[in-house]
């Protein structure tokens, strides 16, 4: 029974030490999510006003 106890005890440490590792790779993931996302909106609002530009130079006929 003890070394059962000592296997399982062992399991357990492996098993947090996973936790741990996986915590940590959600984190910087979830960060870099973030960034990108927030790349993404900068982008977007840059880009808004040049699109609604050209919409509109397709909308009026050139020359009027």
């Amino acid at each position: 029974m003890q070394g059962r106890l000592e296997q399982l005890r062992k399991e357990l440490q492996k098993g947090e030490q996973e936790m741990a590792r996986l915590d940590r790779h959600r984190y910087q993931l979830r960060e870099t999510m973030l960034r990108i996302a927030g790349a993404i909106q900068v982008l977007e609002e840059l880009t808004a006003p040049n699109a609604a530009a050209e919409q509109a130079e397709q909308l009026v006929p050139a020359g009027t």
